[in-house]
């Protein structure tokens, strides 16, 4: 059985002693081993990338910006490759797929522009024939924690721009689906970048503990659930590093009364159900203002989720395909049994699906949920699976209210014909990214992505132009050179500009 290891130095190698097994999560089949590092083995990483740093450090911009531009051209030249292996390891279907690597090529293109985003400032004669500027330094070697649900894009939001910026980077991608973002870091070598500036490990706790306590590790960037991100962010700083850690998310939409209904419709099954609800992006509770809302809202959801339909990845007509593992399975299947014991309607229950040829495969269906209140387990915690929950209120201030009440603040947008509803949502509501008719309001790449509490540890959000800052540390030179026969006398006042 093929076994997955690790990139040091450039060269791909399996250490051989602990690995884990790999599913398809559509047959439920074991098809992959993945090597696990040691320590030790992590250390080598670390000690790769360092050795790579002074060099890389020094290369122009632009040269790491061609680079970056040849990556991408192999990124667009083996996308069908790259959908395949998230395919086959996390269940996501081919044109989902397609539009994580497509998300993540993107982030590559803003990378591109280094040489423009690395400009510092200046100023001329801040002071009698004294110049003073700043500019962007790397920070040394990097490192990024990734989750399962993107193995393609997430890590694209970190190393592309790290990288560019004069970084060497060290990798710690998901154990439970690691083919394809192995083979993205070896065509980023193919690109032509030098030996040990990018270097990828497959591991579990050991190998993360590793990255979060040595000394060498300059900065940490971690996307994941909030304890875990609790934990990267704790363990970092008290180690002395720089770190952002995007924790999970109960992301909120509100359907107004007046809202176009079959729009909105329409756009909650998309960013409810894709990807099988396994986005920190998606939409997991609509709050319906209004009884009438409500009723229309899950009258309408009822009847066009009879025609979702699941299964394997590479048939292109399925809309969404299985959760990551068994275990995720039977946790999705707890928060549903919980919510109807609690009260909650299950207006369509997707906790047996049947799907023809894969029988051991870890699916659930497409789950709808009425009458959920905020006192639920399933309301509280996120499930991260293909559930929406309907909540009802009388007011849009009562729905604004439970939204800022929620320990999560990710995402979140409003379906209404109303501006003054939609500016005044805008600009009052606590969460980090916010939609109007928009159920997915991820930024593009020259924005940048991030929540509020306890979706997000640390201040500066992943990609674009924080992405920038959080890689790079400012330095400014404030610069005299004497003029022949001016020599200037002792001064123990505090400098001011005469």
């Amino acid at each position: 059985m093929n076994t997955i290891g690790h990139l040091i130095n450039g060269k791909t190698f399996v250490e051989g002693s602990q690995s884990q097994d790999v599913f398809n999560p559509a047959t439920g089949e074991v098809t992959k081993k993945v090597d696990l590092a040691s320590k030790s083995t992590v250390e080598e990483a670390i000690a790769s990338a360092q050795a790579a740093y002074p060099a890389w450090r020094n290369t122009p911009p632009m040269k790491r910006a061609r680079i970056m531009f040849k990556f991408k051209q192999l990124l667009e030249e083996n996308a069908d490759k790259i959908c395949e292996l998230v395919g086959e390891e996390h269940g996501k279907i081919v044109h989902d797929a397609a539009g994580e690597l497509q998300r993540g090529i993107e982030n590559v293109e803003y990378a591109c522009g280094i040489p423009e985003l690395l400009k510092g400032e200046h100023s001329k004669n801040v002071g009698p024939n004294i110049d003073s500027w700043s500019e962007f330094q790397p920070l040394g070697v990097v490192a990024g924690i990734t989750p399962f649900n993107f193995p393609v894009m997430v890590p694209l939001w970190m190393y592309p721009m790290a990288i560019a910026c004069g970084n060497t980077f060290v990798l710690k991608p998901s154990e439970r689906d690691p083919s394809s973002t192995l083979f993205v870091a070896q065509l980023l070598q193919e690109a032509g970048l030098p030996e040990g500036v990018f270097n990828v490990v497959n591991g579990g706790k050991e190998a993360v503990d590793t990255l979060l306590t040595d000394e060498r590790v300059k900065a940490v960037s971690f996307v994941g659930s909030t304890p875990i991100a609790e934990y990267i962010y704790s363990t970092a700083n008290a180690n002395g590093k720089r770190c952002q850690a995007l924790g999970g998310a109960k992301n909120h939409a509100i359907v107004m009364p007046d809202a176009d209904m079959d729009n909105a419709v329409n756009q909650l099954l998309g960013a409810a159900f894709g990807s099988s609800g396994e986005r920190c992006m998606a939409l997991s509770v609509a709050v319906a203002v209004g009884d009438a809302a409500a009723d229309q809202l899950v009258s309408k959801m009822k009847e066009a989720m009879v025609s979702l339909k699941v299964g394997n990845h590479s048939d292109k007509s399925n809309d969404f395909g299985p959760v990551i593992t068994c275990a995720h399975k039977d946790k999705v299947v707890g928060y549903i049994d919980s919510a109807e014991e609690n009260g909650a309607e299950v207006v369509v229950d997707g906790r047996n699906p049947q799907v023809s040829g894969y029988e051991n495969g870890f699916f659930v269906g497409g789950t709808l949920l009425d009458r959920v209140t905020p006192d639920m387990l399933s309301y509280k915690e996120e499930i991260f699976g293909p559930v929406l929950q309907v909540v009802r209120v009388k007011t849009m201030q009562e729905a604004m209210d439970l939204i800022d009440a929620h320990e999560y603040g990710n995402g979140t947008c409003i379906f209404t014909r109303d501006g003054e509803a939609a500016r005044y949502f805008s600009d009052n509501i606590q969460v980090g990214m916010v939609g109007i008719n928009v159920p997915l309001p991820v930024p593009v790449a020259y924005h940048s992505f991030g929540g509020w509490k306890r979706s997000l540890f640390g201040d500066l959000h992943a990609y674009g132009p924080d992405a920038v800052r959080f890689y790079t540390k400012r330095k400014t030179i404030t610069q005299r050179w004497p003029s022949a026969g001016v020599r200037e006398g002792i001064e123990f006042s505090m400098p001011t500009m005469k």
